[in-house]
């Protein structure tokens, strides 16, 4: 998917001196205990744990991923996924605990990726994370993955305010979201076919491009001229805030039988694709920021690392007078930080689930509740 790690090796970041604070969350009532969180990310094809202190900001963050393991494939197998979050997420817990100089004893709850996601990715991380809570006799938390993508700019020293729109852009996920508050979404449009990140990979994939396919057009479209080839904009004449990008794919597909690919017309192609969906999701987000009165902007997801997108989103913001806030370029991709905040918050608000191991493929976003609420568990997953 779009804004994948490049390397296939474990990754410990270098946290000397990163202690964000997390304003948002600090203003929330919680009990005084509640400090410190281990979160563990397994969704797809990341393998990620993260421990985060409410006062001390982001103690340890690491990464495995699995990009080398399914390149051979041209994407992720999901068995394969499975399998390589057994062998790595413990390693992950015991290396983040070490890096964050602490013990089970320091911990005041473990937060999981629940859904939505592959199911046996899900499980993994949830099983690991369900036995570790209850051996050290900690709450756990389930969170969703799109509410830890919708929180990540909350890691930033500067975390934006709420009320806000955001746009969530991802190998699966197009949507545009009004946060009102944490747990309190509003969807306003979301992709009726293929993602953004989907359009990215796939028209990749048809100018002959390796996986994963989303930074590599981006970095080939660097070379590309713009306005050599005109590419559709779905939907961007129709008024509300739904995307669809299945016709753009059509469009690449004609493009690139309609003439030898050499070096130049591939460049150019991948230009005008970047063009296209980057100028989409462009209006779609100031449209729904100036429909809805809001001067805030957030983008998530893994397409948000498209250096295309945040530049000309930037500027079409600032001409609006609207702020523009975006996670570091290691949070917009899947990770486990941006668990941990949901997860930390949640649990402070005293919410928890029993000792059992429950996630779920599909999780609607509007099925979460304010933290402190009880959410519904959807039948479909396992449980």
């Amino acid at each position: 998917m779009y804004g994948k790690r490049q390397n296939g090796a474990g990754n410990k970041h270098n946290l000397a001196g990163f202690q964000p604070g997390l304003p948002a969350l600090a203003r929330a009532a919680q009990p005084p205990l509640l400090m410190r969180v281990l979160a563990i990310e397994s969704s797809c094809d990341e393998s990620a744990v993260a421990v985060l202190d409410r006062r001390r900001g982001l103690l340890s963050h690491e990464l495995f991923s699995q990009i080398e393991l399914h390149r051979a494939y041209g994407g992720v197998v999901p068995e394969l996924a499975s399998r390589d979050h057994v062998r790595r997420l413990l390693p992950l817990v015991q290396r983040a605990l070490a890096v964050a100089d602490s013990r089970p004893a320091d911990l005041t709850g473990v937060a999981y990726t629940a859904g939505p996601g592959l199911i046996g990715a899900l499980l993994s991380g949830a099983a690991l994370a369900r036995s570790l809570a209850y051996g050290w006799q900690l709450p756990a938390i389930g969170v969703h993955h799109l509410e830890g993508h919708l929180l990540a700019p909350l890691l930033e020293p500067e975390a934006p305010p709420f009320p806000h729109v955001a746009l969530l852009v991802s190998g699966g996920h197009t949507m545009l979201i009004e946060v009102q508050g944490i747990g309190r979404y509003r969807l306003l449009g979301e992709t009726r076919d293929d993602a953004a990140g989907e359009a990215f990979d796939k028209s990749a994939k048809l100018l002959g491009l390796p996986y994963p396919g989303g930074p590599q057009l981006a970095a080939l479209a660097a070379h590309g001229t713009r306005g050599a080839l005109k590419l559709p904009r779905p939907m961007l004449d129709q008024p509300g805030f739904e995307f669809s990008f299945s016709g753009l794919k059509t469009a690449v597909q004609l493009a690139a039988r309609a003439a030898p690919l050499s070096d130049s017309r591939r460049a150019d192609i991948a230009r005008a694709v970047q063009d296209a969906i980057v100028e989409t999701l462009c209006v779609k987000a100031l449209r729904a920021v100036d429909s809805l009165g809001h001067r805030t902007l957030v983008v998530a997801g893994g397409v948000g690392a498209n250096l295309e997108l945040r530049s000309r989103l930037s500027a079409g913001a600032a001409a609006q007078g609207v702020r523009v806030y975006y996670p570091r370029l290691e949070f917009c991709t899947d990770n486990a930080a941006m668990i941990a905040v949901a997860g930390l918050e949640r649990l402070a608000a005293g919410e928890q689930e029993p000792h059992r191991i429950s996630v779920r493929a599909r999780w609607p976003l509007t099925d979460l509740r304010p933290p402190g609420f009880a959410h519904p568990h959807p039948a479909t997953g396992v449980s």
